[in-house]
């Protein structure tokens, strides 16, 4: 059973479940900036997709490909229930200090964003940088939330975003995080959807094909 809120005449959703498993335009992966595949929710899209994903990648992108933290990049879904993946590339956890909420922040808006210049009306996405990049729960949860209701807001094609979590726990979490950002949520289903957040640099700057924002090396020493 999914918890809900409506901003504006879109969803934001909360699920337990596998993310491999829910059909969706577009299916968000917890990439590492080498789009090479890896452990945790990176290696899970890749087994349920198969070698058709990192083909993919490196026909878009090429053997040396990169992608920064916080950005993200698109391929193929080879098996998965999707139109799309959208890799993005949330940051390690180094206690808070070195920009890892603007980073994460930027990591969903970014795919987001991709999502809806793709044509997507439904993006499913993980608790970005929660596994083993060793993020907090309880500090992803109000920052993936406040960067979903934002970019929902702005959105042309998305309708539905939804956050599938891995344990009844993590659920929990966002759903306490959930109640704490509602209000961010604003306008009723009868108001336009013009509304645009604040408090967060970067935010009308077009990814390049990889997701790059300007100004991005200022967080190199912590990215992976």
């Amino acid at each position: 059973m999914a918890t809900e809120l409506k901003v504006g005449r879109r969803i934001l959703s909360l699920v337990q479940g596998d993310l491999t498993r829910i059909p969706a335009d577009a299916i968000v992966n917890a990439a590492n900036e080498s789009l090479a595949g890896g452990g945790g929710v990176d290696g899970a899209i890749h087994r349920a997709g198969g070698p058709a994903i990192l083909n993919d990648l490196q026909r878009r992108y090429g053997k040396r490909r990169r992608c920064e933290t916080g950005s993200a990049a698109v391929s193929d879904p080879g098996q998965l229930p999707a139109k799309w993946v959208i890799h993005a590339v949330g940051p390690r956890w180094r206690g808070g200090k070195f920009g890892e909420s603007d980073l994460l922040w930027s990591a969903y808006r970014s795919s987001l964003h991709t999502a809806d210049e793709l044509g997507a009306r439904s993006v499913t996405f993980p608790a970005i940088s929660t596994g083993i990049y060793g993020y907090p729960v309880d500090q992803a949860a109000p920052v993936a939330l406040e960067a979903l209701i934002g970019g929902l807001k702005q959105a042309r094609s998305v309708e539905r975003a939804t956050v599938v979590l891995y344990s009844e726990a993590v659920l929990e979490q966002f759903e306490a995080a959930l109640d704490e950002v509602r209000p961010l949520a604003g306008s009723r289903p009868d108001q336009p959807d013009a509304e645009q957040d604040h408090g967060h640099p970067g935010d009308d700057v077009e990814p390049d094909p990889l997701g790059k924002r300007d100004g991005a090396e200022e967080h190199g020493d912590h990215r992976k």
